[in-house]
């Protein structure tokens, strides 16, 4: 890995502790976020695991017109905005636009670029300019071997704050896979790796007007995902995901996540005293 990377007080590197990236997919009102995001902080605590909080006001990228897509960019910024200050976690959240980046880094500790998004030219570069820590999830659409150039991208400004994240790819019509060796491919070029565990089993359009999911495999993929080498995990999360307003079905309960997250960190502990 080229050097480290700080996001608030976690540094992130090779020989570095297991990180999260956690929330829920979309901001749905402020007590549901903050109500996730305190429990992240009891997590992050007790587990003794660096988090960073998670969650979008913007999806733009619904399967359909009347799917629910946040509370929009200033009030969405805004509930960020007191996750930060009540929890002390740094946040994360997806741009979608050239003209959303310059705002957004005003609150925002890490920009996302969105899967759909990570060959837009414009966006990455932007995103660069601020001077952030840019995450790029992996298109469903792309080999890690291209990923290569979509770091260029960001690079260019001088920026070396990159993470990058596999979130499965396409397989046939509504279905993902995960390739495993995407870990190591996307490792080769120096930046850390996220495994994105909910999106990987998400089933996109599966469910007509909306995506399904199969979250019963999220603890199966992410436990191959560390072994292999992944820094850290993202994860999406809701305290009832069944009447969650996006991506429900792959969105993991928040009873379930503190077990799986102490599984990731001892099979990340092994990973890295082997290596």
């Amino acid at each position: 890995m080229k050097g480290n990377i700080k996001i608030g007080k976690l540094v992130i590197e090779e020989k570095g502790p297991f990180f999260l990236i956690g929330g829920p997919c979309v901001i749905e009102a402020e007590n549901i976020t903050l109500q996730v995001a305190n429990f992240l902080k009891e997590t992050s605590e007790e587990l003794g695991i660096p988090i960073i909080f998670k969650s979008s006001y913007d999806k733009a990228n619904r399967t359909s017109l009347d799917s629910f897509r946040g509370p929009g960019m200033e009030r969405g910024l805004e509930i960020l905005h007191h996750v930060k200050e009540k929890t002390g976690l740094p946040v994360l959240s997806d741009v979608h636009a050239v003209e959303q980046v310059e705002k957004a880094a005003m609150v925002l500790d890490v920009l996302q670029i969105p899967a759909f998004l990570c060959r837009q030219t414009d966006l990455l570069v932007e995103a660069g300019r601020s001077g952030l820590v840019v995450n790029i999830k992996k298109g469903q659409f792309l080999s890690p071997w291209e990923m290569k150039t979509a770091i260029e991208k960001v690079t260019s400004t001088g920026n070396k704050k990159v993470l990058l994240t596999e979130r499965g790819t396409s397989f046939g019509y509504n279905n993902l896979v995960v390739d495993i060796r995407a870990i190591a491919i996307m490792k080769e070029f120096g930046f850390p790796v996220v495994f994105d565990a909910t999106h990987s089993v998400q089933l996109p359009g599966g469910a007509g007007t909306r995506s399904g999911g199969q979250r019963e495999f999220v603890s199966h993929l992410s436990r191959a995902a560390v072994a292999a080498g992944a820094n850290g995990v993202f994860m999406e999360m809701h305290p009832n995901p069944d009447s969650a307003l996006c991506d429900g079905p792959n969105s993991v309960p928040l009873q379930e996540v503190r077990p799986i997250l102490s599984l990731l960190k001892k099979i990340h502990g092994l990973v890295r005293a082997s290596t």
